[in-house]
């Protein structure tokens, strides 16, 4: 896997000139041209890149699902993705593609904050569609950015900072307003969760499969794990694992209350490789153990 280690190094794969800022660079996608190389066969890089893009064409590869990249105007990738681009298929088109190295923001609060933004490791079909205001809200974030990297000084870090931090604000509330307005199909991917789940437990496949992980159900519905869990956050309050979690020990109550299996039985039938593990979970969402729950159920 190539490693695209610095903001300079991916200047010259976009044929462009040397960056102004070396850690930080604002690109204008009309000037830049994809130079014929391996690395796009699968990469990963070293910063973070927010891309407001019009007119892209071409195919994206994340994990094993490919995604067309003109899906969507705002796409946002973390540093160690891994990333395939077809060259065969891409043009740039139009827009501006913001990447800041992660060592720009190290010993900064945005360097805890970012984390807890989920779009960065959503897929690119997952993107954001904005509206014409909203375009140019952070276009003119771009520009500043864009400015501030043309003459360096000893405020330029944090100028910088607080306009990445105000372009990463506006693009929280934007997907928020996102998964209101694209409700009806949102209610079909809770409906489609909402069954996948139930199956899973249903039909005993954790005997067979081990327990249900996040990663198995966004993987089943095309989605990646954050975009999941941020969506389902929203609409229920509750992210995908919790979700998970609150299946397991509605399955294991029944399972505690109408039948005679052991601690370990149910368990193992839940997909836990050890007794005490299940045992620790139940305990933890119930305030009881297992056996604890069966007696008091019992008794009433």
């Amino acid at each position: 896997m190539n490693t695209i280690q610095s903001v300079s190094a991916f200047h010259r794969l976009l044929s462009l000139p040397e960056p102004k800022h070396p850690l930080v660079s604002v690109i204008n996608l009309s000037e830049s041209v994809f130079l014929e190389d391996e690395v796009w066969k699968g990469f990963v890089n070293r910063f973070y890149c927010v891309a407001l893009k019009r007119e892209a064409k071409g195919k994206v590869r994340y994990g094993q699902q490919h995604y067309d990249y003109d899906k969507g105007v705002l796409s946002f990738t973390a540093p160690n993705q891994v990333q395939y681009l077809d060259l065969h298929t891409m043009e740039c088109g139009e827009g501006y593609l913001l990447i800041f190295h992660e060592d720009f923001i190290l010993k900064h609060p945005l360097a805890h904050i970012i984390s807890g933004y989920g779009f960065f490791s959503y897929a690119v079909n997952e993107a954001l569609h904005l509206s014409e205001d909203e375009e140019t809200n952070l276009i003119e974030i771009f520009h500043k950015i864009d400015k501030e990297c043309q003459h360096i000084d000893k405020h330029t870090q944090e100028i910088i900072l607080s306009q990445i931090d105000l372009l990463l604000n506006y693009s929280n509330r934007f997907y928020e307003r996102q998964f209101i307005t694209r409700k009806s199909n949102n209610q079909q991917l809770l409906a489609r969760f909402e069954k996948f789940v139930n199956d899973y437990y249903d039909q005993e496949r954790s005997a067979e499969k081990g327990i249900l992980t996040v990663h198995l159900i966004a993987e089943a519905m095309h989605l990646s794990p954050n975009y999941l869990s941020d969506l389902l956050r929203f609409h229920t309050g509750m992210n995908t694992q919790q979700h998970i979690h609150e299946k397991l020990i509605t399955k294991a109550k029944e399972k505690l209350s109408a039948t005679e299996l052991s601690v370990g039985e149910i368990a193992y039938s839940l997909g836990f490789e050890h007794a005490q593990s299940f045992s620790t979970l139940f305990k933890k969402k119930t305030r009881m153990a297992p056996l604890e729950f069966r007696a008091g159920f019992r008794l009433s």
